[in-house]
């Protein structure tokens, strides 16, 4: 049977046991991070909270919450940026698996505005947890669509400002282009064979519309990113 596009695959990815720890993940997360920042993912979920604050009063503290944060290096770009610009971030990184979270804060032990939590964002404590951005950066793909539509009311509801989402776009080339990634970077067997994965679970255009229109989102934007990527904000005010 041949390779098909048409619809997101129910496969499920090695990383998706949150019980996973060891050097094979803490290999792999940190090349997803390198990757990620090679192919302008990093500064393409920076430039969407930059346009979410671009209408907000800047001499208050925002809390930013990264779901699905992996080895935290998105945290310590905003972190980063909020320096260079006088801005006060409170940075909360979320993810479900307990050895993530431990790397992740082992390496942004020079960070004071970043704090870290293993929590499911399907439990009762994150559904109440508030904040004025979140963002979820290569994380969306890894859920079911009626999954999907649970998270992103709640990430609606509890923001100030809105959310930023940046996830893959399914499509034949991107799948053929991440074999060749693969041989390029080295990647380990769970590396490899998960990126595959899910890219047949990213998105087209029209998925991330559907959901916006049937959950009644008043205002958003979808654009299509180098490399294969989505850029989706969904704005609160």
């Amino acid at each position: 049977m041949g390779l098909t596009t048409k619809y997101r695959t129910d496969q499920e990815e090695i990383m998706d046991d949150f019980a996973m720890e060891g050097e094979i993940l803490r290999d792999a997360l940190d090349k997803i991070a390198s990757i990620n920042q090679l192919l302008g993912g990093n500064k393409l979920t920076l430039h969407g909270v930059k346009d979410m604050l671009s209408t907000a009063e800047q001499d208050r503290e925002f809390t930013i919450v990264d779901v699905g944060c992996g080895n935290g290096d998105m945290l310590r770009a905003l972190a980063d940026y909020a320096t260079t610009k006088g801005l006060t971030f409170n940075l909360i990184g979320i993810d479900a698996n307990n050895f993530t979270i431990t790397h992740a804060r082992d390496l942004s032990k020079n960070y004071a505005n970043i704090s870290y939590r293993c929590k499911d964002i399907f439990d009762k404590e994150f559904e109440n947890l508030k904040y004025d951005i979140v963002l979820c950066t290569l994380t969306l793909h890894h859920f079911k669509d009626d999954q999907i539509e649970k998270l992103l009311s709640v990430f609606y509801k509890n923001a100030t400002l809105g959310v930023v989402i940046n996830d893959l776009h399914r499509s034949k080339i991107a799948y053929r282009s991440f074999q060749a990634l693969c041989k390029v970077f080295r990647l380990n067997d769970m590396s490899r064979e998960d990126g595959l994965v899910s890219i047949l679970r990213g998105f087209k255009k029209v998925d991330l519309i559907q959901f916006s229109e049937k959950l009644g989102f008043r205002k958003y934007d979808v654009k299509w990113k180098w490399a294969f990527r989505y850029q989706w904000i969904i704005y609160k005010i």
